[in-house]
C-alpha cells in the first residue's frame, strides 16, 4: 500500500527515471508515474523551456517490430506534462487537453530521445513541440501537446 506520508517512498522509482535531485521534492507527493517506469522512459534533463529523455525500443514495439505510435505519444506527453507542470509552479497542476503526433520514420531498435521544446508559456495555456529521434539524430516523430493550468482546490 501506498501513502503520501513515508518519506523517500518513491527513492528507487527516481533513481530509475533518472530525476534530478533538485526534482524530487516537487514529485515527491506522486512520482513519476507507473507508465513512465512500465516505458523505460530516462530523464535527462527537465525544466519549463525544455526537457529531454530517453526510452527504449525494446518492450514498446506494435507486431511490426518498430517502435509503437502510441509510445511516441507517451513519451512526448510525459515530456510536455513534466515541462508544464514546472512552469506552472507551486499551487498549480496541469491538464492535457491536445496532443497531436506526426510519424516520419520507424525504429526497430536502441534508444529513442525526446526533446521537448516550450512553444508557450502562458498563464492559462502551455504548449510544448517534442521531437523524437534515434541514436543516429533522425528525427522519428514530432508531436505537439497543450496543457491547461488549473489552481489546486483547498480542501
Amino acid at each position: 500500500m501506498m501513502d503520501n506520508f513515508t518519506p523517500d517512498r518513491f527513492a528507487d522509482e527516481f533513481d530509475a527515471a533518472g530525476v534530478p535531485q533538485e526534482l524530487r521534492g516537487w514529485l515527491s507527493r506522486y512520482g513519476v508515474g507507473a507508465l513512465v517506469v512500465k516505458m523505460g522512459i530516462k530523464f535527462l534533463e527537465l525544466g519549463p523551456e525544455r526537457s529531454v529523455a530517453t526510452m527504449p525500443v525494446e518492450g514498446n514495439t506494435q507486431v511490426a517490430g518498430i517502435l509503437h505510435g502510441g509510445a511516441h505519444v507517451v513519451l512526448a506527453e510525459t515530456l510536455g506534462s513534466f515541462s508544464a507542470a514546472l512552469h506552472a509552479g507551486e499551487g498549480n497542476h496541469v491538464v492535457g487537453i491536445e496532443v497531436g503526433a506526426t510519424h516520419h520514420r520507424g525504429v526497430s531498435s536502441g534508444l529513442v530521445t525526446g526533446t521537448c521544446t516550450a512553444i508557450h508559456l502562458g498563464g492559462t495555456l502551455v504548449t510544448h513541440e517534442i521531437v523524437m529521434t534515434d541514436e543516429l539524430g533522425r528525427r522519428l516523430s514530432t508531436a505537439r501537446i497543450t496543457n491547461m493550468i488549473r489552481e489546486n482546490r483547498h480542501r
